[in-house]
């Protein structure tokens, strides 16, 4: 029986996360630690959290559907394709990883996240001046983006943004659809694994879920008056605390 306190927790982390996505991506950074915090092995805590974000990824990529396009000549089917095999595999991956080798395996993971939440663009745009990559490039690199995402999921949006503006040289808000609706793919492909392996903790996934839905609402009405720099700060802020506790609590 999981009392009053803890549900809400769980309900105000959904918020928080619900809302980071929203404004920039990386609300596993609120709701993953939270669920470690309230007793759950970390690989269950990571499938509780996806799938309690999913319902969020999905509005937003129904609200981006008029945007979507072709990304270098890739049509968006074979794209979603690509992603909702990687995103299979990776769930698959997290499901086989013990709990001790992904304590380990999370500060850096977090880290990889917090590195793409602070220089992914600076990354694409100073790539895209020096090199371009191909069709197949494209089509590894999105199977791997499809992969993590399915394991973890943290900062995946901005490292696709990355990739495509590498190769496509578009600017950020013009691949928001395609990105949006790959993230839903991947996390769709993983909350299907996780749902029917028994990974999911429905006593939390569910508050968790609502409070997901509410702070993907306000956090949408956030996005519209707060400057791109308080965004961004908060974002960074939220992930890099993140980051630290964890290295600390693996390492110390």
């Amino acid at each position: 029986m999981v009392d009053a306190l803890t549900l809400a927790l769980a309900g105000v982390a959904g918020i928080i996360g619900g809302s980071m996505n929203a404004l920039a991506g990386g609300g596993s950074f609120a709701t993953m630690p939270t669920l470690i915090a309230l007793g759950l092995p970390s690989p269950i805590a990571n499938a509780t959290s996806n799938v309690a974000l999913q319902p969020g990824a999905v509005a937003s990529a129904w609200a981006y559907r008029r945007g979507l396009g072709t990304i270098a000549g890739m049509s968006i089917k074979r794209l979603s394709i690509i992603t909702f095999i990687g995103g299979l595999i990776g769930s698959l991956l997290l499901v086989a990883t013990p709990t001790r080798t992904f304590d380990v395996i999370i500060p850096w993971l977090l880290l990889l996240a917090t590195i793409a939440l602070a220089f992914g663009r600076h990354a694409a745009d100073w790539l895209k001046a020096r090199t371009s990559i191909g069709l197949r490039t494209l089509i590894v690199a999105q199977l791997s983006l499809g992969i993590y995402g399915g394991y973890f999921g943290g900062g995946v949006g901005l490292m696709m943004t990355a990739t495509w503006g590498l190769l496509a040289g578009s600017a950020p808000h013009q691949l928001a659809a395609p990105r949006t609706l790959m993230l839903a793919i991947a996390n769709a492909a993983a909350t299907m694994v996780f749902v029917i392996l028994g990974m999911v903790r429905w006593n939390l996934c569910l508050p968790m879920l609502a409070g997901g839905i509410v702070g993907g609402h306000f956090g949408a009405r956030l996005g519209l008056i707060l400057p791109p720099w308080a965004i961004r700060a908060w974002t960074l802020a939220i992930s890099t605390v993140t980051t630290i506790v964890f290295f600390y609590r693996a390492y110390s």
